[in-house]
C-alpha cells in the first residue's frame, strides 16, 4: 500500500496529504497536532459527526460555513438551540444538511454542557500509546482500535450521538491522540 508521497515542495507526505491545496495545509498544519479545550473538541467532535458517510475534503471545505452556523461551536449556545435552528440549519447551504446529524450536534452540545468542562479530561483518557510504532504505509493504519471503542462507549455514556468507534478514531487521529502521520512523513 501506499507510503509518504514526494510532494512539488520536496517535502514527503501522507499520501492523502498531497492530494489538494486543502489537504496539504490540513496534513502540514493540523491534522495529529494536540487538540486541547471544550470548545475545539466540540468542534472536532461535531465534524467528524457531519464527516461519517462523506469524504473529509466536503467537510474541510465547508468548515467555516459551520462555524458560522453553530456559533463556532460554542457549547453553551448551541446546547440551547430548538426547532426553529434545526429548520435554520436544514436551510443552509453553507453545511452538510442531514437532519440527524444536526439534532445530533444539537444534543453533543447538550451533553458536553452537562459535563462541566471535563470533555478534554475524557477525550484525552483515550489517548493512544505514544511509543506505537509509526505506521510505514496508509494500509498499517488502522480504522478501529480499543481506545476508539472505549471512547466512543464513553462519549455515548454521557449522552454523545454519532459517535462510533470509527468516528472516534478519526477524531483521536485529528486531535493528535494518536500520531497516523507515516513513519517518512514530514509532519511526525
Amino acid at each position: 500500500m501506499t507510503g509518504a508521497v514526494l510532494g512539488e515542495d520536496g517535502l514527503l507526505r501522507c499520501g492523502w496529504g498531497d492530494s489538494s491545496d486543502d489537504y496539504r495545509v490540513y496534513h502540514d498544519t493540523e491534522w495529529g497536532r494536540p487538540v486541547h479545550g471544550e470548545q475545539a473538541l466540540f468542534e472536532r467532535i461535531s465534524l467528524e459527526a457531519f464527516q461519517s458517510g462523506l469524504s473529509w475534503i466536503t467537510i474541510l471545505r465547508r468548515r467555516e460555513g459551520f462555524r458560522a452556523a453553530f456559533r463556532d461551536f460554542s457549547i453553551a449556545e448551541v446546547a440551547e438551540f430548538g426547532d426553529d435552528d434545526v429548520e435554520r440549519l436544514l436551510a443552509d447551504t453553507g453545511i452538510i444538511r442531514n437532519r440527524a446529524k444536526i439534532v445530533a450536534t444539537i444534543a453533543n452540545a447538550r451533553a458536553a454542557r452537562e459535563l462541566e468542562g471535563e470533555l478534554d479530561a475524557l477525550v484525552w483518557s483515550h489517548a493512544g500509546d505514544p511509543a506505537r510504532p509509526a505506521p510505514k504505509t496508509l494500509a498499517e493504519v488502522p480504522a478501529v482500535t480499543a481506545e476508539s471503542t472505549a471512547l466512543a462507549k464513553a462519549l455515548k455514556k454521557n449522552g454523545f450521538r454519532f459517535v462510533g468507534p470509527t468516528t472516534a478514531y478519526a477524531l483521536m487521529q485529528a486531535c493528535g491522540l494518536v500520531n497516523d502521520h507515516l513513519a517518512d512523513c514530514h509532519a511526525r
